[in-house]
């Protein structure tokens, strides 16, 4: 809120009743603050008025004296009146210029002080700012203390893997000397189990000889089987084909079995040729068993002998994998 005129003449009639003399400092501490400018301006009118209302008021001489000086009385009055007033008016013309150069002097005071006051304002503001920076500062120095503290304590334990480390390295220069010892001890077998590679080698040609004419044979088995796969099946067709009349055959001697139980009591002769005929199928009945009995034992030795090739074949293909496997391994070797 800004202060007024009306308050300035109100605080400086207050000190100068209280015999206090009005000052511009005086007056700003009863005001509490305020512009040195405005409150210096304001000074300037309010002592203007207070010189104005002291200003010499001509009076009659009183009338005692008028009485007494009647004659000379009133002359010398005038006189000294005149004088006085002269006086006066020279006192206040002195008093104008001290009061014109104590104004001058007083606005060049307000002036700096209001400087001031604002140069004070900004080293309040740079205090401020500094002290905010000092406890930043303060806060990034103990920042930089917890983080030398944990540079430390990294520091020690990167000595203490360091040493690890050391350790580490010694072993491993120790298992890099016996690596090398073990390579020269192999380069020297190695070179020592030459003629084992050649011989080896010649086992390999002489093994892979070998798988080739076990594949060859295996393909030669393999035909043989499908051979006797083919008789089997033949065989069991054969077998299919005599149950088939054997079937037949039985019917037929049903049928003459029942023919021949008809006509026993009307024919005897034809009874016996009905039972030589029966005796005759019973024959080929017991012909038909037979070679189907033949033909089964025929079909299981072929289902047999299909077996033992699939074993043999089975067989031979382990033998010809474990010999391209020892193949692979001696070329791999070799290399």
């Amino acid at each position: 809120m800004a202060i007024t005129k009306e308050q300035i003449f109100a605080v400086a009639d207050d000190l100068d009743a209280a015999g206090q003399n009005p000052t511009l400092a005086n007056v700003r501490k009863q005001l509490g603050g305020g512009s040195f400018t405005t409150i210096s301006e304001a000074m300037n009118e309010w002592r203007a008025r207070k010189a104005s209302q002291a200003a010499p008021i001509r009076e009659p001489a009183p009338a005692s004296i008028t009485e007494k000086l009647a004659e000379l009385g009133g002359d010398l009055w005038a006189v000294a009146l005149d004088m006085a007033n002269n006086r006066l008016a020279a006192e206040r013309e002195a008093l104008e210029a001290v009061r014109q150069e104590t104004e001058a002097a007083r606005q060049e005071a307000a002036e700096l002080a209001d400087q001031l006051t604002v140069e004070l304002d900004e080293a309040k503001g740079r205090i401020a700012a500094l002290e905010a920076a000092e406890a930043a500062a303060k806060g990034e120095a103990e920042a930089l203390r917890e983080k030398l503290a944990a540079a430390g304590e990294k520091a020690a334990t990167a000595e203490a893997r360091a040493g690890e480390l050391r350790t580490e390295l010694d072993h491993a220069h120790q298992e890099a000397r016996q690596v090398r010892s073990e390579r020269d001890k192999a380069q020297e077998k190695a070179a020592t189990s030459a003629d084992q590679v050649e011989a080896l080698r010649a086992d390999l040609a002489a093994a892979n000889s070998k798988a080739t004419e076990v594949e060859r044979r295996a393909v030669e088995l393999r035909a043989d089987l499908e051979r006797a796969n083919q008789a089997a099946v033949e065989q069991q067709k054969a077998a299919q084909a005599l149950a088939g009349q054997l079937d037949q055959v039985r019917g037929e001697l049903a049928k003459v079995q029942a023919k021949a139980d008809a006509a026993d009591l009307a024919h005897q002769e034809q009874r016996k040729q009905i039972a030589a005929e029966a005796h005759r199928q019973a024959e080929r009945l017991t012909a038909t068993q037979a070679e189907r009995d033949a033909a089964r034992k025929e079909a299981s030795q072929a289902r047999e002998e299909a077996a033992t090739l699939r074993g043999r074949l089975e067989a031979l293909e382990t033998v010809m994998a474990a010999g391209k496997g020892e193949g692979k391994g001696d070329s791999t070797r070799n290399a």
